[in-house]
């Protein structure tokens, strides 16, 4: 055994496959994503999802490597391979979407999505040296719980915890001896004069006893974490993970059973394809993970009823269980809203990057922030959303402000759904509508004008109080402008709405932000007399003229 691997480094966030099943499942492709022709017909409709970025795969591998990614995740069909002993026709059509890619196609919220990956992820697919097979989720759970015991420092593992120690063994080491290695190295650390030299001995070593080499063990790290956390049982602790505090009997429940006999493949693969049994499924584990959500309910202060509730299976005990944690995760929302007033440095330096395309960046106070190349558009809509929950003022909750899913840390999973603004920010004596996009050039228009218009349209007439938009792109196209410069839409009354629409490229809007923490104390009043101001200098003024206008009115 070297190193397990839960998923592929080129699709490093899982929570984004989701998007490519829902891509495939409406396309015709099922079953063709094989061969030369198959590996860029998958990309391209990969590319056309705005989940990979086209022009840049010279092998054409990109296609194959999220192929093998939903694969392993039990997403799609695997290919059967002549020595496991049963035959394609036995599991399924090779590449079309199991009931598992399904299930995960249905869920339509954050706790059901969790659940589908959990259910993949409780699998044991991986192989110990032995030959036989073990779920590399419930070897961290029983590593994390076995720490947390011989250490009392809480369920928690570091980035290089994870890289050097978890990742590079399975159930046949002993878990004590694990965790006594992972302990140790932390009163080491603690000695070490130099975080950065002890890290890389550490890997240095780790390099030695697995044979993989260092930068390979922490691109691993960061992909298992990344997967790890799609369970929903983790969120970030550092660039480490930490056990979901309200998730605690269900992880505990899922450490405890480590299967480590022979299996036959045919049986695991057909689990993976459909979905594994969870702890959970049993009536006393549901009650238990009930109770254990509940107790974080009355921990934090708030309220939840089961009167009325029937909770005579464990689907339905489980269905109730899904509503107070999300109950828990609006709650945290509000919390994590409330300190982004103090974060406006670490929002503006993301805004910074997504307008000039650099991959890092670094804060006043020495920390860095990276950008994932693939992830730029939700990571757009995401720090516009921080930015406005940083100016304050809201009447609607932050779930309510953004219409993308976020995950435990409130990082973005994929950008917001068609039919809507990406933003909707209700301020006391306005609501503003926020469109953002990465399109530049002239299909810009063509692809933004339409609806970006309806959108505001329809929340004009649904809202007593002013409406104003607010597009924002790296680059706005010059008949992007005029298109708003003109900014009406007709009703299906056939009634005229004047429009205000407000176009500034990403930058305006950063330097914008910035001046609101320097100079201003009433930042949604500015924000709003921004928006006046701009739409009143449109006024007798061609397109090329007013972009000019936006800009001096902006300062």
């Amino acid at each position: 055994m070297t190193c397990w691997q839960l998923g592929n480094t080129t699709v490093r966030s899982a929570l984004r496959i989701r998007e490519g099943l829902i891509a495939y499942a409406e396309s015709d492709l099922q079953g063709a994503i094989r061969g030369s022709e198959g590996d860029i017909a998958f990309r391209n409709l990969l590319g056309r999802a705005g989940l990979v970025s086209l022009g840049e795969d010279k092998t054409n591998s990109l296609g194959r490597k999220w192929r093998s990614a939903m694969g392993k995740l039990g997403f799609l069909y695997p290919e059967v391979h002549k020595n496991w002993g049963f035959s394609q026709d036995e599991l399924g059509p090779l590449d079309y979407i199991t009931p598992a890619g399904r299930a995960l196609i249905r869920a339509k919220t954050m706790p059901a999505i969790y659940e589908v990956y959990l259910r993949s992820m409780a699998v044991p697919v991986q192989q110990t040296d032995s030959g036989g097979y073990f779920s590399a989720l419930r070897w961290v759970l029983a590593v994390l719980f076995t720490v947390e015991e011989e250490s009392s420092k809480g369920a928690y593992l570091s980035f290089h915890e994870m890289a050097a120690f978890v990742q590079t063994t399975n159930p046949m080491w002993d878990r004590r001896e694990i965790a006594h290695y992972v302990i140790s190295s932390r009163e080491e650390r603690k000695r070490a004069v130099s975080a950065k030299a002890f890290h890389a001995s550490l890997l240095a070593e780790a390099e030695k006893r697995s044979g993989v080499k260092a930068a390979t063990l922490k691109d691993y790290a960061d992909e298992n974490i990344r997967y790890l956390k799609a369970t929903g049982l983790f969120e970030a602790a550092g660039h480490g993970i930490r056990l979901v505090e309200e998730k605690r009997f269900v992880a505990r429940s899922l450490s405890d059973a480590i299967v480590l006999e022979d299996l036959s493949l045919k049986y695991l693969f057909a689990q993976l394809c459909r979905g594994a049994d969870l702890p959970t499924d049993n009536y006393a584990v549901a009650n238990g993970a009930l109770d254990d959500v509940l107790e974080t309910v009355r921990r934090m202060g708030l309220t939840f009823s089961l009167s009325g509730r029937e909770l005579d299976t464990p689907a339905q005990i489980n269905a109730v269980r899904y509503e107070i944690e999300e109950l828990i995760s609006q709650e945290k929302e509000i919390a994590y809203a409330a300190r982004q007033e103090g974060e406006h440095e670490e929002i503006a330096c993301y805004l910074e990057l997504l307008s000039t395309g650099r991959k890092k960046g670094v804060l006043s106070d020495g920390r860095s922030i990276s950008l994932p190349k693939e992830e730029r558009p939700a990571y757009f809509e995401w720090a516009l959303w921080r930015s406005i929950l940083a100016i304050d003022g809201l009447q609607n909750h932050p779930y309510q402000v953004r219409r993308f899913k976020v995950d435990a840390d409130f990082k973005p999973v994929c950008t917001a759904p068609g039919g809507g603004p990406d933003l909707v920010a209700e301020f006391a004596d306005f609501v503003l509508a926020i469109e953002v996009t990465m399109s530049a050039g002239s299909r810009q228009e063509a692809m933004e004008g339409e609806p970006v218009r309806r959108h505001v349209a329809d929340l004009a007439i649904e809202y007593d109080k002013p409406v104003m938009g607010l597009f924002v792109a790296v680059c706005v196209n010059l008949n992007t402008v005029e298109t708003f410069r003109h900014g009406v839409w007709y009703t299906k009354d056939e009634q005229l709405l004047d429009l205000g629409i407000v176009p500034l490229e990403l930058s305006q809007y950063r330097n914008f932000f910035i001046g609101l923490f320097e100079n201003s104390t009433e930042r949604a009043a500015t924000v709003r007399e921004m928006l006046e101001d701009c739409l009143r200098a449109k006024k007798g003024l061609s397109a090329p003229e007013w972009r000019c206008a936006i800009a001096e009115a902006l300062g």
